[in-house]
């Protein structure tokens, strides 16, 4: 589970950042240590899926564990983890 306070704070960390790579990663992987944090474009999400949040130039989805492979929820009480979605500019 990861309480909707923790995905803003989670979000707010990724902002400071000007674009998304492994140091984004290792920063937010330091400040929540039991949390998979995972980078992509918003493209490679499927469309149906709707962020959990929206920040400007990202969103945020959430990793469900609970089954054999890892799969993209809206369920906060089933996340185990945190995808950062950059957006390009158009």
């Amino acid at each position: 589970m990861i309480p909707r306070e923790t995905l803003t704070h989670i979000a707010d960390a990724a902002a400071e950042f000007q674009f998304f790579d492994d140091t984004t990663l290792d920063h937010l992987r330091g400040r929540w240590p039991g949390l998979h944090f995972t980078l992509c474009g918003d493209d490679d999400v499927p469309a149906r899926l709707s962020p959990v949040l929206e920040r400007p130039g990202f969103n945020v989805y959430l990793v469900n564990g609970s089954e054999h492979c890892l799969t993209l929820t809206n369920d906060p009480e089933l996340a185990i983890g945190v995808v950062l979605a950059w957006m390009d500019e158009e």
